[in-house]
């Protein structure tokens, strides 16, 4: 019972964070409008590639993220830290600068919206899951160790969670025209700004994870060297 709620625990975090990041909604809105000169058809198969290339991306950062930061000698405190600092940041612009974020986005994808095969670049990569979205899951994944057995179900949790969003993204661009239609940008507006006062204090929390490991490391330190002078 207790992996079922670790495991489910992991997903509700893990999937809060990268909705409120991601935002599919809000971005079938900007996709509507960058594949306008599509048939449906195209609009339907670029939507897969796109949730394909998402999931990728996300489950990379999430497995991997962490490892490469360590390999290169940052600590898992500093990780957590530089991470709960991207994300709150990430979250306030989301609060108060959403419009100025949503024309940033249709202008790095519309140059490339010509091209046949713009599913990876720009439409996952930045459009969809760009650095952003990166950084929240590095970050999600620096909360815990390395993989073990003691604790998988986070990465279980996790992992479906990236999945559940590539899903999100799939559908959601496959059915734009709907949900720009049933939505409409005051309401769109109204879940942006919920989701992204959750990833805010989810950052918040990440944050304070890190100083508190960091200190704490710190203090024993300081508190051993004591010890050993007496």
């Amino acid at each position: 019972m207790d992996v079922w709620s670790s495991t489910f625990g992991s997903f509700l975090l893990a999937f809060s964070a990268l909705f409120s990041i991601v935002n599919p909604i809000s971005g079938a809105m900007i996709y509507s409008q960058v594949t306008a000169d599509r048939t449906h058809a195209e609009r339907l198969t670029l939507a897969r590639k796109i949730g394909i290339y998402a999931a990728l991306v996300l489950l990379v950062a999430l497995w991997g993220g962490a490892s490469v930061m360590s390999f290169f000698g940052i600590t898992l405190g500093a990780l957590r830290i530089a991470g709960g600092v991207v994300v709150s940041v990430s979250a306030w612009e989301m609060l108060y600068q959403r419009q100025q974020k949503e024309d940033r986005k249709i202008e790095q994808a519309a140059p490339a919206a010509v091209e046949n095969d713009i599913a990876f670049f720009p439409m996952t990569i930045p459009f969809t899951t760009g650095p952003g979205t990166i950084s929240v899951a590095i970050a999600l994944s620096s909360t815990h160790p390395p993989l073990t057995a003691n604790n998988a179900p986070f990465f279980i949790g996790v992992s479906l969670a990236a999945l559940a969003i590539a899903a999100l993204v799939w559908v959601s661009y496959s059915f734009a025209d709907t949900l720009v239609r049933l939505l409409g940008p005051g309401r769109s507006r109204v879940v942006t700004r919920l989701f992204a006062f959750l990833l805010l204090c989810i950052g918040v929390q990440i944050l304070l994870n890190g100083v508190s490991d960091t200190f704490g490391e710190i203090l024993a330190r300081y508190a051993n060297q004591i010890y050993h002078m007496r």
